[in-house]
Formats: C-alpha cells, structure tokens, sequence
C-alpha cells in the first residue's frame, strides 16, 4: 500500500500566482507615485509642498524612537521569561 502523501502543488502554485499579482500591482503603484513626484519636482510651487509633506513623513515614521522593550513585547519574547 503506497503511503498517503499530501501534495500541495497546486495550492502552492496559485499562491506564488496571486502573490506575483500584488507585487505587479504594488510595482505599478510606485511607478505612478515616482512620475507623480518627478512630475511635482518641477513646478515649484507644488514641489516645495511635496518637500515638506515627505520631510513630515520620513520625521514621523523613520526617525522615530522605539524603546527595545516595545519591539521585545510586539515580538513576544516577554511572554514568558523560561522560554527565551
């Protein structure tokens, strides 16, 4: 009796399939947003705005501080302590 083997080939295949969709659509998304900023670079009165909102957004998101023990509790290493 040949043993019983799962085989996820097609479950596998679809999945790389709808994940290569996203990235596509993703890519495609910041193709749009890059000529949208070159295209705002070149007006001045637009690419100054522009300048300001992306120096917001880097200060509020990139250049924030994070205690090291948030990122330990968001990852879970202090659930419990004889685990780690």
């Amino acid at each position: 009796m040949m043993p019983y083997i799962q085989n996820d080939q097609d479950y596998l295949a679809e999945k790389f399939h709808l994940q290569d969709i996203h990235i596509v659509h993703a890519s495609k998304i910041a193709l749009l947003k890059i000529q949208s900023w070159k295209f705002a670079m070149r007006t001045p009165e637009v690419g100054n705005s522009y300048l300001m909102a992306a120096e917001d957004m880097v200060r509020d998101s990139l250049l924030t501080a994070v205690p090291y023990s948030f990122i330990l509790s968001e990852e879970g290493y202090h659930l419990s302590e004889m685990e780690n």
